[in-house]
């Protein structure tokens, strides 16, 4: 799992004006043969959620481009203000969306969509971070206290074996989640040199848990160093294998 902690433990995050600031921005991309991935079963509830779902471990657009992949600066301890309200849907019989970053301290929900019971079972490590029963059809859940420490959130359906999320919760808002293409933005970064990181929920079958879900590798990690300068954009290019 990826430790995400900022250097001195224990600071807390400082919001302040950023005079100058730059960007980092870049693509993931999967450089070879993708994995052949079955489509999930659906265990129960099958006039509502079908009979299978396909994978969503790897999600590969137009050049190959990852959707899904997780960038983050490390170190930054002082800078712009987090952003929004976050809202983990079950919608559909899927998590929307399979993949959120967030920083400690935003806003963050889960919501139910549909018209049959969902429960979001939310682990960081194997520690229980929210447990939460959903049977209503646009029940809403805050878990904004729930997600106080940064980490890697494994979040699964107790009630629908084939359906399960990641929540990335950074000690900053310098964090973002590659999209369709593979490509991903943060803006507003204070000048200066920074470890960035990129993190992948991991691909290659390795069959099933007793459950029936299915199960993946471990996560990919891969950080790279970058000089990010006053009102300019750095550009860090990352690639799965």
């Amino acid at each position: 799992m990826l430790a995400l902690t900022a250097p001195g433990r224990g600071a807390a995050y400082e919001v302040v004006t950023v005079a100058d600031g730059g960007a980092v921005a870049g693509t993931l991309k999967f450089v070879g043969t993708p994995p052949k991935l079955d489509p999930i079963p659906v265990n129960k509830n099958r006039d509502v959620c079908g009979e299978t779902h396909p994978s969503e471990a790897l999600v590969l657009g137009p050049d190959h481009g990852v959707k899904g992949g997780v960038v983050l600066i490390e170190g930054v301890t002082r800078g712009k203000a987090g952003g929004g309200d976050v809202i983990l849907d079950n919608r559909k019989c899927l998590f929307i969306a399979h993949v959120t970053a967030l920083s400690r301290g935003d806003r963050a929900h889960v919501k139910n969509s549909d018209t049959v019971l969902h429960n979001t079972h939310g682990f960081l490590g194997r520690t229980t971070v929210f447990n939460l029963a959903l049977p209503n059809k646009g029940q809403v859940i805050d878990i904004t206290r729930r997600l106080s420490k940064p980490g890697v959130v494994h979040v699964l359906c107790d009630a629908h074996t084939h359906m399960s999320a990641w929540i990335l919760v950074h000690d900053s808002p310098y964090v973002a989640v590659t999209d369709e293409r593979g490509a991903f933005r943060i803006t507003d970064v204070p000048p200066g040199t920074y470890k960035v990181t990129m993190w992948h929920a991991g691909f290659r079958p390795k069959g099933a848990d007793k459950d029936g879900r299915p199960v993946y590798d471990e996560p990919r990690t891969i950080t790279k160093e970058v000089t990010i300068a006053p009102r300019a954009v750095a550009t860090v290019e990352f690639e799965l294998r």
